[in-house]
């Protein structure tokens, strides 16, 4: 999936081998312009937005591919409902398991630490270690596998445009799959401001503290997006080094893809963005409209 401004695309290998692109436009929305404005909120706005957008290609390409009935055997779509059903509970199960889990497993060390930034450090590393076996454990199931290599896929398209290359199979091959911007590095930014922002925390009810935790969730993430889109745009070494966690857990959740998926990586960012255009005018590089990049139908 590729977005840029209103636009966003789910590019599909169908069966058949060719590529199946479902692209979207958002209309223009004055409180989202507004919001692009404040610093942290713009990140809450962001996250609720990449949750609706992510909920809409998923089912794009889910209906591309069509999930077959095991009686008829006939391909089914997939309701909205449904869906957002599923990655409603998704969510929840995530907040339960990344969020609340670590502290209820940090209690066990209260009998010995007093410091409230003492436990909110020991829970910060419980989360982390939880996140970490997480994604261990579910990137050896074949079909993730399947899914970080066009997590490469995405990365290496962006970076091989954004170092003023020619977006064809064999220069996207060359670039690196590992960006700054990526979600991977926002999650593990997250875990890493939740042990702050939790410390503030001082309430005596445990039931308080868990509910401060899941309401401060959105002012987490709202933190985390201001580092990551900083980090995006800046070369500053302490900022580089500060990137470097977030870059090495990417050796984790991508891996290098086959021809086959950057060309569906290919078309979804054609599908939303003039590559040309952009590299003749930010690096002088003209390029020919030809066929010489593979078959993306």
């Amino acid at each position: 999936m590729m977005k840029n401004k209103e636009n966003y695309a789910v590019a599909v290998r169908l069966d058949d081998g060719s590529i199946d692109v479902i692209s979207h436009t958002r209309n223009k929305s004055t409180f989202r312009d507004a919001a692009q404005k404040i610093p942290i909120f713009r990140g809450v706005v962001n996250f609720v937005d990449s949750l609706v957008t992510g909920i809409t290609t998923l089912m794009d390409s889910a209906n591309a591919l069509g999930i077959e009935d095991e009686e008829t055997g006939e391909k089914e779509e997939i309701g909205k409902g449904e869906l957002a059903g599923t990655v409603a509970f998704s969510v929840v199960v995530a907040v339960v398991v990344f969020m609340l889990l670590p502290y209820w497993l940090s209690l066990v060390f209260q009998r010995f630490v007093e410091s409230t930034v003492a436990l909110s450090l020991i829970e910060g590393v419980i989360r982390v270690a939880v996140f970490l076996v997480y994604i261990i454990a579910i990137s050896r199931l074949e079909d993730i596998n399947r899914v970080f290599m066009y997590h490469g896929a995405e990365h290496k398209c962006i970076n091989c445009i954004e170092h003023g290359n020619v977006l064809d199979v064999e220069h996207v091959r060359a670039s690196s799959r590992f960006h700054k911007r990526c979600g991977t590095s926002f999650l593990l930014i997250v875990m890493v401001v939740s042990i702050f922002v939790f410390a503030c925390i001082t309430v005596d009810s445990l039931i308080l503290r868990m509910v401060f935790r899941v309401l401060l969730v959105p002012v987490v993430a709202g933190v985390s997006y201001e580092f990551i889109r900083f980090a995006g745009r800046s070369e500053n070494p302490v900022i580089n080094l500060l990137s470097r966690p977030g870059l090495c857990l990417q050796h984790l959740t991508t891996r290098e893809p086959d021809d086959s998926m950057i060309e569906v990586g290919i078309a979804s960012v054609e599908a939303v963005f003039d590559w040309r255009a952009f590299l003749e005018e930010s690096f002088g590089v003209r390029t020919e409209n030809d066929e010489s990049r593979g078959n993306c139908d």
